[in-house]
């Protein structure tokens, strides 16, 4: 994370000859993040979605390999079986390391200044009859010049800076962040520059282990119908677990691989996604309503 602004030269002096240590950023941080391990990871205020998040994927891979994946083991040779063992909770194991890495990730937080820019140091190019911030009469809007192209960026309150294209502040963090894409409430962090490839690659993994838990939960019941010579709603019978299985990866991956699907489309166009924000900030309150249920 950033470190903190160096003290003033008088208070560093004294802060020195007491042997006191300047904090570091996160210990004054002014947004609503939320730190842990000394600032290594920096999580959103609604960082407690992320215990959902991670219910959702590890119970149905739980009980894929005790009800379904064990019972393979038997099905097949002994080393296919441990394969399919294996691979689920390593593939378990390499998504919740990258939904980690996506909450606990700054996602591109720009510093907030601590004073408002000097009026003196802008350049002239100005809109007349922009709205102007009452307490330094600084511009709203302002143009700068961009790989030879006019681009007109925004300066915000909270923040005391103007913003670089394509960054928004957001609502939740209280933060301006570069690239913003959207706040996720399912891993309670904004995706931004730093973090927005994690949250493909944990999304597009979701997709995969949803197809690999479907497909060998089917893979299961045609191996009870030749063992057995039944039809398949009597073999689907002997296996609750796959069903169950069967019937929530095909619901899930519905949302995961649309949206995989999705951000590969705006990975090509290089667009931000202004309608999944929408979507993600009405999830958020839902789950924000159940854990309020929940606590009462």
């Amino acid at each position: 994370m950033y470190d903190a602004p160096p003290p003033r030269a008088s208070g560093s002096a004294t802060a020195n000859a007491a042997g006191l240590v300047a904090p570091r950023s996160y210990q004054v941080w002014e947004g609503s993040n939320v730190f842990f391990l000394k600032g290594r990871f920096i999580f959103g205020p609604d960082a407690r979605s992320l215990f959902l998040t991670m219910f959702l994927i590890i119970a149905p891979a739980a009980i894929f390999c005790v009800f379904v994946a064990r019972k393979l083991m038997d099905k097949f040779s002994h080393h296919t079986g441990i394969c399919i063992m294996v691979i689920t909770i390593a593939f378990t194991l390499y998504d919740l390391c990258l939904l980690l890495l996506t909450s606990g990730r700054d996602p591109g937080i720009i510093p907030r200044n601590l004073k408002p820019p000097e009026p003196e140091d802008f350049d002239g190019s100005i809109d007349v009859g922009s709205i102007q911030t009452p307490q330094l009469r600084l511009p709203r809007m302002k143009d700068v010049i961009i790989n030879g192209i006019i681009v007109k960026i925004k300066y915000c309150d909270t923040c005391m800076l103007y913003r670089p294209p394509r960054c928004s502040h957001c609502s939740i963090c209280n933060n301006c962040v570069e690239r913003f894409d959207h706040h996720c409430p399912w891993v309670g962090q904004c995706i931004g520059l730093r973090n927005y490839r994690f949250f493909y690659m944990f999304v597009f993994s979701t997709t995969l282990l949803c197809f690999y838990v479907f497909v060998f939960c089917w893979v299961y019941i045609k191996k009870i119908m030749d063992a057995e010579e039944i039809n398949m709603w009597r073999a689907m019978a002997k296996t609750p677990a796959s069903i169950v299985l069967i019937i929530y990866t095909f619901i899930a991956v519905w949302f995961v691989g649309g949206l995989s699907v999705f951000h590969l489309y705006l990975i090509s166009t290089n667009q931000v996604n202004d309608v999944l924000f929408i979507v993600d900030l009405v999830l958020m309150h839902v789950i924000e309503a159940l854990f309020s249920y929940f606590r009462l």
